[in-house]
């Protein structure tokens, strides 16, 4: 199966770039690029690509306005990796609630980024080792979260809610199921069942939503 992506950036160069690399990749097409937010908008509608590979500071709209928007306007909308120049921005937080399902660095190897398009179109998150560190730090300087079971999550089994705070720790399935003892497919459709029952896109909204409501409370987990 052909991964279907988009490049975004305000820079021609980049987008060049960009798509030198992943035209090497015999599973991957590099369909549309777009050198905005609402030029990527259109073009995401268009083409329905699997993935997008989204600058955030752009000129007129900016990559987290864009994403939010491809994530209201598609019934079925792309996973967006984002891209930054630096290992933290002030749009990060805001982009992984929008709908973001990776971010890297624009300078992180090419192996990296092959891999994060392959991650996401397989409907996994990915995120820079730096910026998660800034994510964490950022939930640290908030007021503690309140104790026991959050209301939100009160649809959750026990076995789920343990499996949400080890995806909010990062572990892979294989990961989780050697720490659980239980089977990789066990995992998954606990997985599966926690994405259902909050609504949430992806795996890295499960680790959001674990910090948000408190099931994990950094430097304590």
């Amino acid at each position: 199966m052909t991964i279907r992506v988009m490049i975004v950036d305000d820079e021609e160069m980049v987008r060049e770039g960009f798509r030198m690399i992943l035209e090497t990749q015999p599973d991957i097409a590099v369909v549309g690029e777009a050198s905005d937010g609402s030029a990527a908008v259109d073009a995401a509608v268009q083409l329905s690509p699997d993935v997008v590979l989204m600058d955030i500071r752009m000129r007129e709209m900016d990559g987290l306005e864009a994403t939010r928007t491809i994530m209201a306007r598609m019934p079925n909308p792309p996973k967006v990796v984002v891209l930054t120049t630096f290992d933290y921005d002030e749009y990060v937080y805001e982009a992984l609630k929008a709908g973001a399902s990776a971010f890297l660095l624009k300078d992180s190897p090419r192996e990296q980024l092959m891999t994060a398009i392959r991650v996401v179109a397989a409907g996994d998150a990915l995120l820079h080792p730096s910026i998660t560190r800034r994510l964490i730090e950022d939930f640290c300087s908030r007021p503690t979260p309140r104790s026991g079971i959050p209301a939100e999550l009160k649809a959750l089994t026990e076995r789920e809610l343990e499996t949400m705070r080890q995806v909010a720790r990062g572990r892979s399935n294989g990961e989780i199921a050697a720490e659980l003892h239980l089977g990789e497919g066990t995992v998954k459709t606990h997985v599966a069942h926690i994405l259902a029952k909050l609504g949430l896109r992806d795996r890295t909204q499960i680790a959001v939503t674990a910090y948000e409501t408190g099931l994990i409370q950094p430097g304590r987990d």
